[in-house]
C-alpha cells in the first residue's frame, strides 16, 4: 500500500513541489500510518474495515465516476482486501470477467458456478460482488 501511495500521490507532488522536503515527511507519515490502516482493513470489524478501505480508495483512485478499476487490480494485495471484506465498493453487480479476476478463475469458471449456484446472479446481469466475496471468505486457503 505504501507504494502504491508514493507513486499515485507522493511521487507526483514531490515533482509539483521539486522536490521540496516535506514530500520525505510525507513518505515518512505515510509509512508509519500504513501498519495502522492495513490492520483496520484487515483485522477490524465491519464498519471499521470499510470505512478505511473506502477512504484509501476514493483517495488512491480519486474521479467523478464510480470506482471502476481494471479486471487485473483485484489480483493485487490491495484487490484482495477489498473484495474479502467488501465485495465492491461501489457497484451492485460486477461482470464474469471480472469476478473471475476476483476469484483468481477464468470467465467460463465464474460461469460454471453461476450455473450450478455457487455465485449469484445479479438480476440485471453479472454477479454479485457479494456472493465472490462470501465464496472467496468460505474457501480455506488450500482450496
Amino acid at each position: 500500500m505504501t507504494r502504491l501511495i508514493d507513486v499515485r500521490l507522493l511521487d507526483p507532488l514531490e515533482i509539483l513541489l521539486d522536490g521540496d522536503d516535506a514530500v520525505e515527511a510525507l513518505r515518512r507519515t505515510v509509512r508509519a500510518r500504513a501498519e495502522a490502516w492495513a490492520d483496520r482493513m484487515l483485522d477490524g470489524d465491519e464498519q471499521t474495515a470499510t470505512h478505511a478501505i473506502v477512504r484509501v480508495v476514493a483517495t488512491l483512485y480519486p474521479g467523478d465516476g464510480p470506482f471502476d478499476p481494471p479486471a487485473e487490480w483485484w489480483r493485487t494485495p490491495l484487490g484482495q482486501v477489498v473484495v474479502r471484506r467488501v465485495g465492491h465498493p461501489t457497484v451492485q453487480a460486477v461482470s464474469y470477467s471480472v469476478a473471475g479476476a476476483m476469484l483468481g478463475i477464468t470467465r467460463q469458471g465464474v460461469h460454471d458456478l453461476v450455473t450450478r449456484g455457487k455465485l449469484e446472479r445479479h438480476p440485471d446481469g453479472g454477479v454479485t460482488p457479494a456472493s465472490v466475496r462470501d465464496r472467496l471468505n468460505r474457501r480455506s486457503p488450500t482450496s
